[in-house]
């Protein structure tokens, strides 16, 4: 890899997220990823704090050696088209973050001549919590573990196959969504019965905190910390039994599913 600077095409939310995360990490000084976006006023923040910010979506890969690409899907082919004369091989690997679309429709579209790894990470990688699922079809190893030591810096990565892409999707990226409405509600709940908004957020949002810390670190099931804190005739247990009566696990199930 002749260039370790770092090029996001398409910096929006999930793109700028990435850009934070990776500088966060302290792996990556901010000058050394390159920002696009159409609307270039957007990044004045960015470009305040040391981001490299050009408008050309070409001299950006010019000037890198990982290219992310984090636009919406209806844009993805025009960009291929026109940074594809700039892709390298041995030089450039292509990252998509772009939803729904295969890696191997990427390397079509780019003529086969670089290594293509899309990846799925969520908006936690501004804090450097992504869980980010990768995948290719581009048959280069070399590339897949370039990538994921991108991703680890920013949280957590797993490699899967494409025909499991959709499914991260769902679970990893939109379930960012489907926790923070989980705390919210919890948060309403501890209003209910007597904490005041931002007290009942900080304790919903902890307490959700301590529950997946239990479950990364002790490697334990769910149904077996869940255990540890019923008792018989318990206000866990019937708080528990009265969400599961009113659909709770299955809301979650359908929604999942769903998306």
């Amino acid at each position: 890899m002749k260039s370790a600077r770092i090029a996001i095409i398409g910096a929006g939310h999930i793109g700028v997220a990435i850009a934070g995360g990776l500088v966060e990490s302290g792996r990556y000084q901010a000058g050394d990823i390159v920002l696009t976006r159409r609307r270039m006023h957007l990044l004045d923040e960015m470009k305040k704090k040391g981001f490299t910010i050009v408008p050309d979506n070409r001299e950006a890969v010019r000037q890198c050696g990982v290219v992310i690409i984090a636009v919406e899907p209806q844009q993805l082919d025009i960009v291929l088209a026109e940074i594809v004369s700039e892709l390298s091989p041995g030089r450039h690997i292509l990252v998509s973050v772009v939803t729904g679309v295969n890696s191997s429709y990427i390397l079509r579209q780019t003529q086969g001549k670089i290594a293509v790894v899309r990846a799925m990470p969520n908006t936690a990688i501004a804090v450097r919590e992504s869980m980010t699922c990768l995948a290719s079809e581009s048959g280069d190893p070399e590339a897949i573990e370039t990538v994921r030591s991108i991703f680890d810096s920013v949280g957590k990565t797993v490699v899967v196959s494409e025909d499991e892409m959709m499914a991260a999707t769902a679970l990893g990226a939109c379930g960012i969504a489907f926790f923070l409405r989980a705390i919210r509600a919890a948060s309403q709940g501890g209003i209910e019965v007597g904490f005041h908004a931002e007290e009942a957020l900080a304790v919903a949002a902890q307490t959700a905190r301590g529950a997946a810390t239990l479950l990364l670190r002790a490697k334990h099931h769910p149904e077996y910390e869940i255990d540890r804190v019923t008792t018989p005739k318990g206000c866990t247990i019937s708080g528990l039994n009265q969400m599961e009566h009113d659909g709770f696990s299955s809301a979650m199930i359908k929604g999942i599913v769903v998306s």
